[in-house]
């Protein structure tokens, strides 16, 4: 079966600015794929050109095996798009939001009455249905909002830095209502600011820089990139541990850093341990540090600029 994505050679251009440039991306069925970049780097032009709502300059687009050129109908009924601010009426309560959305999608009244009953009690909102949105959480909110743009039961759903703004349990709240979305069988293209979140989430992550992919794979593989595992040891005789451990040290840190090779961090750190207890050397700190996300993008990023 074809991805629900594939896009090749994409290009977008805002007056003097190139928002897309020859952008290429494939996202392969039930999983979430991250696209991760700086301010301006595309990611919001990217989706948006993908959900038929800018109409890109060039390149080849097909969502759920449509092109999105020429069946931007068929590409709509095959989405769901959730944006950077939530699309509910405040007025209605959360029930009614969901009900009125099916009704828009020609659903009968019984119809959309049971699927909002569904799509609650699936993100847990069912006592919360009959309330005012008004008087919903921010994590209520979103939840809410994912719900609404599931109503028709889409291929793909877009969501576009969903947890913007949020505090730590509204963002708990909604990284809990994209694994359920994944778990009931639709595909997530996720953009966000937060490596945190594309780490928690993502199977596939794509960094992008001024309209390009500058980096792709799973969040395991871009860590890769800054090298593996390191054991960094802490202590006052810093010489002396660095000849114990055959590694460089660090006077100004008071560290030593040993590199963990491909057996892995843990196998690194039992050596270390070991070395150490042989040699009779005591130290302030011994711990096992691994790349983070954060320090990835920082690399791959650095220097990109419009």
């Amino acid at each position: 079966m074809e991805p629900p994505l594939i896009a090749q050679g994409v290009r977008k251009r805002y007056g003097d600015t190139q928002a897309l440039d020859g952008f290429d991306l494939e996202v392969g069925a039930g999983t979430v794929h991250a696209l991760l970049g700086p301010n301006g780097a595309g990611k919001s032009t990217a989706v948006h050109s993908f959900a038929t709502l800018t109409r890109y300059d060039a390149g080849e687009v097909r969502v759920a095996g449509h092109d999105v050129r020429r069946a931007g109908a068929a590409v709509r009924r095959s989405i769901g798009l959730v944006g950077q601010t939530p699309a509910l009426d405040e007025v209605l309560f959360g029930r009614e939001n969901l009900v009125l959305l099916g009704r828009l999608h020609a659903m009968s009244a019984r119809e959309a009455g049971r699927r909002a009953d569904e799509l609650l009690a699936s993100y847990g909102l069912t006592e919360a249905g009959g309330r005012k949105v008004a008087t919903y959480s921010g994590g209520m909110r979103r939840r809410l909002d994912i719900a609404a743009s599931l109503i028709r039961r889409p291929r793909l759903l877009f969501l576009d830095e969903p947890t913007t703004g949020l505090d730590p349990r509204g963002r708990n709240e909604v990284w809990a209502a994209v694994r359920q979305v994944v778990a009931e069988g639709t595909t997530v293209l996720l953009t966000t600011q937060y490596l945190d979140e594309a780490d928690q989430l993502a199977d596939r992550i794509t960094v992008m820089g001024a309209g390009r992919v500058i980096a792709e794979g799973t969040s395991a593989e871009l860590k890769d990139r800054l090298g593996g595992d390191r054991v960094i040891v802490t202590a006052a005789g810093v010489d002396v541990v660095a000849g114990a451990l055959g590694a460089p040290a660090d006077p100004d840190t008071g560290q030593v850093v040993v590199e963990a090779g491909p057996d892995g961090g843990t196998a690194a750190l039992l050596r270390v341990v070991r070395a150490l207890d042989a040699a009779g050397l005591e130290v302030d700190d011994v711990q096992l540090r691994r790349p983070t996300l954060d320090e990835v993008f920082l690399h791959l990023t650095e220097g990109i600029s419009r």
